[in-house]
């Protein structure tokens, strides 16, 4: 009687694979492009794990390995300790307060030794895991408040956690579960409330906090004017004008304070309101936050924007077809800080022009499309709620990351997914892609 085996090819999107190996190997090139300067043996330092690209090098093969272990592993896995790990995420976000190291006035990350872990981007895994295994359990209604809370809060609660260590741009990616919540029925009206307070929240830096409150008191005023009659036959309409005016005021007048006094550090803000030509309102009350690594930026030269400045300068350098590989004047002069981490846009950009970066975006647009595709051709809620919200992780990333390289979003420390130099972040896209693949070449499966 024959044993069945794991077939490791069997039902898998190789599109998936291909396209997840082109970005990877065009982010080594990239860092290999800023570090490697010509004068060492390339092959000894490749293997020597002392250099950035060395260590992404050993990185990827690792990730490889876990790749294929994924692959060879029983879907039910997936569902069956779904709970465990999302509690096993956030257990390992507490601890880094107990053996977390600072790194760059962030205290998220916990030392390995051959590399520094950190849980809040590992946790989007386990996050993504424990929201559809919720939204696949048979009793959950999701058109009822208390299941569109209950999901809230797995995807939100890392975000406090985050927060705590200082870590605002990564707990802003847990805002990409709303994808997958709002495909899976969370009312619109959720989202235009949100997109509502994103656009107050442009205005509150374009606009004094006191002129913005007159305007929406006015605002108010005329919509009750101009509205007399319907209010009149229906005093709810008043009481909904009247709701918004005050939901609108204390976001204006207390939640974005807070948020620029408390949320944000103080070189954070300092870049938002830069963007917009404004100095920081908020900053005699915030100076203690001050993070040194990013006044030693400022003495640099450029004062907060450097970094942008320097990495559209950059960009901007790399023409139409790039200045070739190990060729960027500012790249390998180490001009732009980051540039093989969250700035590693930059080093393409250079490099290879409008045709690499072009190319870049095609193939997370490939990425990003197919991971609809296999989304929808799931027999599972548990799969299809997974892959929506890959999907969301990957849209954010890109989407923040780049716009942050060419100054149309403040630095807030995003990297640019299988592009960027860590271990963490590219673990971690890894095994979210990989887990899907393998959902999809067992997608007449049903999971629950």
């Amino acid at each position: 009687m024959s044993q069945h085996k794991p077939v490791i090819a069997k039902g898998v999107d190789w599109t998936m694979i291909w396209l997840y190996i082109a970005i990877c190997l065009i982010g080594l090139v990239c860092i290999i492009s800023v570090e490697y300067k010509g004068t060492e043996n390339f092959v000894q330092g490749l293997f020597a794990f002392k250099k950035n690209y060395s260590k992404q090098f050993f990185y990827l093969g690792f990730s490889a390995i876990i790749a294929i272990f994924i692959l060879l592993t029983d879907s039910k896995f997936f569902t069956a300790t779904a709970n465990i790990l999302y509690i096993f995420g956030i257990f390992l976000m507490m601890l880094t307060f107990v053996v977390g190291k600072n790194v760059n006035g962030s205290h998220s990350w916990i030392p390995l030794g051959f590399m520094n872990l950190q849980p809040v981007e590992t946790c989007k895994i386990f996050t993504s895991l424990a929201l559809a295994k919720y939204l696949s359990m048979p009793d959950t209604d999701f058109s009822k408040t208390r299941s569109q809370a209950i999901a809230a809060g797995i995807c939100f609660l890392p975000i406090v956690f985050s927060l705590l260590q200082n870590e605002t741009g990564l707990a802003l990616v847990y805002f990409a579960f709303l994808l997958p919540m709002y495909r899976e029925g969370l009312p619109a009206g959720y989202l235009i409330l949100g997109a509502s307070l994103a656009v107050l929240l442009v205005l509150t830096l374009l606009i004094p906090t006191t002129h913005l409150l007159i305007a929406i008191s006015k605002v108010a005023v005329l919509c009750i004017f101009f509205m007399k009659r319907k209010i009149k036959r229906s005093k709810n309409l008043l009481v909904i004008i009247l709701s918004l005016w005050g939901i609108s005021a204390l976001f204006v007048g207390v939640a974005v304070p807070f948020m620029f006094k408390n949320v944000f550090q103080k070189y954070q803000a300092d870049r938002i309101f830069s963007m917009v030509g404004r100095d920081n309102p908020y900053v005699e009350n915030n100076t203690s936050q001050l993070d040194t690594t990013a006044t030693a930026k400022k003495k640099k030269g450029d004062g907060e924007n450097y970094n942008v400045k320097q990495s559209k300068i950059a960009i901007g350098s790399g023409g139409f077809a790039g200045k070739g590989f190990m060729k960027g004047t500012q790249t390998q002069g180490d001009f732009v800080p980051e540039q093989h981490t969250d700035f590693i846009f930059t080093s393409l950009g250079e490099s290879f022009g409008f045709i690499g970066t072009t190319i870049l975006m095609l193939l997370y647009l490939a990425m990003l499309l197919r991971m609809v595709v296999l989304a929808e051709r799931q027999r599972s809620t548990f799969s299809r709620v997974y892959a929506y919200s890959v999907a969301g992780i990957l849209f954010f990333h890109v989407a923040v990351n780049i716009c942050m390289t060419i100054g149309l979003a403040p630095v807030i420390g995003i990297t640019l997914p299988l592009m960027s130099y860590g271990g963490s972040s590219l673990l971690t896209f890894t095994i979210l892609i990989f887990i899907l693949i393998k959902l999809d070449a067992d997608r007449q499966m049903v999971l629950r």
